[in-house]
């Protein structure tokens, strides 16, 4: 992880709700952001705003989220995400983020991520699929 990376560095997503990214289930008037696309947004969010301070082979992934998903927000409108560096504990960088829509603000949330060296991330995840299946890593 780069020096840059410090508290109060911020990145902001702006998001067209599509249909893809709504709920379905109250038909097709009650359709609105679904709140897990709202969570996985903001982790792309901050994983992005990670990815120019990042070193090469690093990359992060999420550990904690909290979130508060307080408004509505209409197929069609943009919706603005922005992740601001709270802190920064060695490779743990947690993350404030607020959210809203072409109207209203629509949440707010805090998210963990943890950054990890690839190559030795995807050598643990071979780990333990061998030891799963009862065979050996390689």
């Amino acid at each position: 992880m780069k020096e840059s990376l410090q508290p109060g560095v911020s990145m902001t997503a702006q998001i067209v709700v599509d249909k893809e990214r709504t709920i379905g289930f109250m038909g097709e008037e009650g359709r609105v952001y679904a709140t897990p696309f709202f969570v996985r947004d903001i982790e792309q969010t901050c994983r992005n705003l990670l990815l120019p301070h990042s070193s090469p082979g690093e990359d992060s992934v999420g550990m904690e989220l909290s979130v508060r998903h307080t408004a509505p927000s209409l197929p069609g409108m943009k919706v603005e995400v922005t992740a601001t560096v709270a802190a920064v504990d060695g490779r743990k960088v947690t993350f404030n983020i607020t959210a809203h829509d072409d109207v209203e603000p629509i949440g707010t949330a805090t998210h963990t991520r943890f950054v990890v060296d690839v190559a030795k991330t995807i050598e643990r995840l071979k780990a333990k699929a061998a030891k799963r299946s009862g065979g050996s890593v390689g």
